[in-house]
């Protein structure tokens, strides 16, 4: 018996079974936070990766129908926050309102750049390089500073955020 695939071209009217596809990678998930010209901004992403080591770059995408774009593309500075389980409801707070910091412990770094307390990991960057996605900005950081702390992160994957209290296994 044949497995039960389907196949598709993602044009334009199949987007929606385009993202669900995409939606079977497992993600972490970080919130990127900068100043803007109103104040701290904050948006919920899940496209996050590192990119290399030497020089230290990673990158993250920005849909750039976001209310927030201009602001982190014209920020020098900005921060990754890789969350950990626990935060899912920080994390939906920062995906529908930029102005979620009043539900965050933070403080400002040397660079003026809202840092989230209870993140994970916190990569402090400056802007290196964008690029052009398609419908998304490409940009990458190059990391100044990095502070870390023990937990298990958050991650998304099928359009839920998974929760899990399971340790990442050393098998490598």
């Amino acid at each position: 018996m044949q497995p039960d695939i389907s196949k598709f071209n993602p044009t334009e009217d199949r987007l929606a079974e385009f993202r669900q596809a995409l939606g079977n990678f497992p993600t972490g998930v970080t919130i990127i936070t900068c100043m803007s010209q109103n104040g701290p901004l904050g948006i919920t992403v899940n496209s996050f990766t590192s990119v290399s080591l030497e020089p230290p770059l990673i990158m993250w995408c920005l849909n750039k129908q976001s209310k927030r774009f201009s602001s982190f593309m014209d920020a020098e500075n900005f921060a990754v926050h890789i969350m950990p389980i626990g935060s899912k409801n920080l994390c939906v707070s920062f995906a529908k309102s930029s102005q979620a910091f009043e539900h965050a412990d933070w403080s400002l770094s040397r660079q003026q750049v809202p840092i989230l307390k209870d993140s994970l990991v916190c990569f402090e960057c400056r802007q290196f390089a964008d690029y052009d996605g398609g419908d998304h900005s490409i940009l990458l950081g190059l990391v100044d500073l990095v502070s870390t702390k023990r937990g298990i992160p958050l991650t998304f994957a099928q359009g839920r955020f998974v929760d899990s209290e399971q340790q990442p296994h050393n098998d490598i």
